[in-house]
């Protein structure tokens, strides 16, 4: 029997067309809770809601910019009815990607990273936190990254960006744990999905080989699969975490613990 760690819960997560987005919807649906899928981009919003299992009364979806504080207000009222009370769980997993040198990047590329990694998470936060504060179980969940505790060369604003989730993480643990809200991020190195392996391709590199050369630098030997955040983001908004807030759960591979 599948424990039911979600059961009744109601989780909103942004960037839901996303394969991270899509690992996690389906480990919420299997937890037993009922979910609402947003993303910027409506017809892979719909594929991946068609390839859930699990009852379509447990799904809905709804195209959001994170990037407009009213869109994420609007995406909040829109879950609370679906749901019929106040949501549970908030994932705020809507990003960008930067790389290169920062002094070839243009002002348009820059603003793009920062207005959707800082300023839309930060917006994504204010409009949960107004519905989570009603929730006796409430959890706020970020998508951070290796990049919110390390540095890396040609990734200058995306780390940056990510340094800002971290700070968020952290201020929002304390401002909103006092009426009852758990704050965390989930903090992935390289995860295996098909955006990596086109960006590996448009480098020049094999998808494959560049993928196995990057688990071959890691001290578990292998790099981080959906699932393996999805069953994170599980944990943490579980009240098997109830103790754990103002956390980064490095899904890292062990990197972090320093120069392997």
């Amino acid at each position: 029997m599948t424990l039911k760690r979600l059961q009744d819960m109601g989780a909103i997560i942004t960037g839901g067309a996303g394969v991270l987005g899509a690992a996690t919807a389906q480990a919420f649906l299997d937890a037993g809770a009922r979910v609402v899928l947003a993303d910027i981009n409506e017809a892979a919003l719909a594929h991946t809601s068609l390839s859930l299992r699990g009852a379509a009364s447990a799904v809905a979806t709804t195209r959001c910019d994170i990037t407009e504080a009213t869109d994420c207000e609007r995406l909040v009222a829109f879950a609370e009815a679906f749901f019929g009370r106040s949501i549970d769980i908030f994932v705020a997993n809507a990003g960008r990607p930067f790389a290169g040198p920062l002094v070839d990047a243009s002002a348009h590329s820059i603003r793009q990273v920062i207005d959707t990694n800082v300023t839309g998470s930060i917006f994504c936060a204010q409009a949960a936190l107004r519905s989570l504060k009603s929730s006796p179980r409430a959890s706020l969940l970020f998508t951070a990254s290796l990049q919110s505790t390390m540095g890396r060369a040609d990734r200058s604003v995306y780390t940056a960006s990510k340094h800002a989730i971290a700070g968020l993480v952290k201020s929002l643990a304390l401002e909103m744990g006092p009426q009852g809200v758990r704050v965390n991020g989930i903090a992935p190195t390289l995860v295996d999905t098909p955006f990596l392996h086109q960006a590996c391709e448009q480098a020049g590199l094999d998808g494959t080989a560049a993928l196995e050369k990057a688990a071959q630098s890691l001290p578990l030997g292998h790099i981080v699969e959906p699932q393996d955040f999805a069953h994170a983001a599980v944990f943490l908004a579980s009240q098997e975490a109830r103790c754990i807030t103002g956390h980064l759960l490095m899904l890292d591979c062990g990197s972090s613990a320093g120069k392997f």
